[in-house]
C-alpha cells in the first residue's frame, strides 16, 4: 500500500501497538516507525490512560494532518480522539452501521447477510459510530468462512483507504454532525 499512495499523500510515520508486518514494510520503505506496546495481560496494574497518553504523544510528535487507523484493534481513548478530533480515519470490515466492533466478519456470517464490505469513517467517541466517508461492498459467498471473507474484505479495504486518502488530500472532507463527505 505504501507504494500506491503517489505524490498527493505523504506518510510521515507508521505506528503500531505490537510487532507487525506494517512496521517492517514501512521501515523497508524508509518511513519512520514507532510502537506503543499495549500489554495489559503482562502487568496486573496496566495503565490504559497512560497508554493512550503515550500514544497521543507518539502520534503528535509527527504533527499529522490525518491519522489513519487500519488494522489497529484497540479502542482509542478520549485523549487521543480529542487531540486529533475530526482527523482520525478508521477502516472497518463491514458496511457500518451494521456489525460494529471487533467481530464484524463473524457477525456478518452469523447473521446470514449476502453483502458486507468495508467502511472508512471518522473516529468519534463511540465504537465504529463516526461519520462515514466511504464504503465499498463485498458479496458474501454461500461457502465463505471467516478467513475467506475477511481476506476479500481486506483487499477491498486497502484499495478503499488509498482512494480516500488521495481524494481527501486533493479536496478535503467536510463533517456536519453525523454526516461526512469528500469535497468535490
Amino acid at each position: 500500500m505504501l507504494d500506491d499512495l503517489g505524490p498527493s499523500v505523504e506518510i510521515v510515520a507508521v505506528g503500531a501497538d505490537r510487532p507487525c508486518a506494517a512496521l517492517e514494510r514501512a521501515a523497508r520503505a524508509g518511513v519512520a516507525v514507532f510502537r506503543e506496546d499495549y500489554n495489559p495481560d503482562r502487568v496486573a496494574d496496566y495503565d490504559r490512560q497512560g497508554w493512550n497518553d503515550r500514544l497521543a504523544g507518539q502520534i503528535g510528535a509527527w504533527d499529522p494532518d490525518v491519522v489513519v487507523s487500519a488494522g489497529f484493534m484497540r479502542i482509542l481513548g478520549a485523549g487521543v480522539v480529542t487531540r486529533f478530533r475530526g482527523r482520525i480515519l478508521n477502516t472497518h470490515p463491514a458496511l457500518l452501521p451494521s456489525f460494529p466492533g471487533a467481530h464484524a466478519v463473524p457477525d456478518a456470517l452469523a447473521y446470514g447477510v449476502t453483502l458486507t464490505g468495508s467502511t472508512v469513517h471518522i473516529v468519534d467517541d463511540g465504537v465504529d459510530t463516526g461519520p462515514i466517508l466511504s464504503q465499498r461492498a463485498v458479496p458474501v459467498a454461500r461457502d465463505d468462512t471467516e478467513e475467506s471473507l475477511h481476506e476479500r474484505i481486506k483487499t477491498v479495504e486497502r484499495a478503499l483507504i488509498v482512494d480516500v486518502l488521495h481524494q481527501t488530500a486533493e479536496s478535503g472532507y467536510t463533517i456536519e454532525g453525523r454526516k461526512a463527505w469528500i469535497n468535490d
